[in-house]
């Protein structure tokens, strides 16, 4: 049973404190107790996102967000018993109290099965031209250019690598010869990769119909542009968590009108807002689909992801959003390109 000296607090700490918090922690999670040290409420990254979503400030108590019931077991539990606890609610950390709900300990999901690995499909997109990029993308795929040192590929690759995702598909057009004779089979990585071979422009997502067997769970796409460290693992959780059917990572843009906006009711000139900002949230390029979600792509079609989650929604099928609050960066231009090589020690 782990110490948890570490993750806790008390209802009254912030947002902003408990993220700190469980980012400083390996065990991803806080324990918030009364002043007698009883257990009162949990927070997990699952509860911080969807609290972002429902845009509560970081300085707001974390009353608001915590999870008031969490599940616990008792102190007295068998080890065989908090085991079929993780089974039955599959979840990833267990808070134990003694018979006063005084919190003692915790345990965790990774000890007992520390050799986690998923079956989960990734398939990433990487097919297409860098036209934005160029001269950079005239003889190298958009994927290959290289950040601190290696591709952006190799990166995005490594990352779900470390997250226990093994099965990669790369969907690939442009140059793409280039990136198979790099990549080969995936076995350097620690991985297995396919390839699809796209022969003509298919969008974002319709190349998933050539796909010689359909995944049979819950699959990652993902473009492969993209410089993040999100945690892939705290996705398929949020996905599985609500039970969805397809999942999009969506991240906080804010823009300022650079005027004065004024709101009139005919003639009269009722407001000035001078130069408000709004807040938005915008799609990531990172997404989890169930298999069934591909039955809805016509076949052979040039098809984007944001015409299937629109089909999807449309059908009263249930989707979710993801809220970042980790690294992103779309590698679209060359100013994108130059920031992401001077970040990239810090940060990965």
């Amino acid at each position: 049973m782990k110490n948890i000296q570490d993750i806790i607090s008390n209802e009254y700490a912030s947002i902003k404190d408990v993220i700190e918090i469980i980012d400083k922690s390996a065990k991803q999670i806080c324990l918030i107790v009364d002043k007698n040290q009883r257990l009162i409420g949990t927070v997990t990254d699952g509860d911080i996102r969807k609290g972002l979503l429902n845009n509560i400030s970081l300085s707001e108590s974390v009353d608001t967000i915590s999870n008031k019931n969490p599940i616990t077991a008792n102190i007295n539990n068998s080890h065989e018993q908090i085991i079929n606890i993780f089974k039955t609610k599959k979840i990833h950390q267990i808070p134990i109290v003694n018979d006063d709900d005084i919190l003692v300990g915790i345990e965790l999901l990774k000890d007992i099965f520390p050799d986690e690995s998923y079956n989960n499909s990734v398939i990433l997109m990487v097919g297409g031209l860098g036209s934005r990029l160029r001269p950079l993308t005239n003889d190298v795929p958009k994927p290959m250019l290289k950040i601190g040192g290696k591709p952006i590929l190799e990166t995005i690759v490594e990352g779900f690598a470390k997250s226990g995702f093994s099965k990669i598909i790369m969907c690939t057009g442009f140059k793409s010869e280039k990136i198979q004779d790099y990549f080969k089979d995936g076995s350097k990585f620690g991985v297995n990769i396919e390839y699809i071979i796209e022969d003509k422009k298919m969008g974002t997502i319709g190349a998933l119909t050539l796909l010689e067997k359909n995944p049979t769970e819950a699959f990652f796409v993902m473009n492969g542009d993209l410089l993040t460290n999100v945690d892939f693992k705290k996705m398929l959780d949020f996905h599985k968590s609500n039970n969805s059917k397809a999942t999009m990572c969506v991240r906080s843009y804010d823009y300022t009108v650079p005027f004065g906006v004024v709101s009139c009711s005919n003639e009269k000139i009722e407001s000035i807002d001078e130069k408000p900002m709004h807040n938005f949230f915008v799609n990531a390029g990172i997404y989890i689909l169930e298999p069934e979600c591909i039955d809805l792509i016509p076949h052979n079609e040039y098809y984007d992801i944001t015409t299937l989650f629109q089909k999807i929604i449309s059908m009263g099928i249930n989707t979710t959003a993801f809220p970042l609050q980790e690294y992103w960066l779309d590698i679209g231009r060359v100013s994108e390109y130059n920031q992401a090589n001077a970040e990239f020690k810090q940060l990965f």
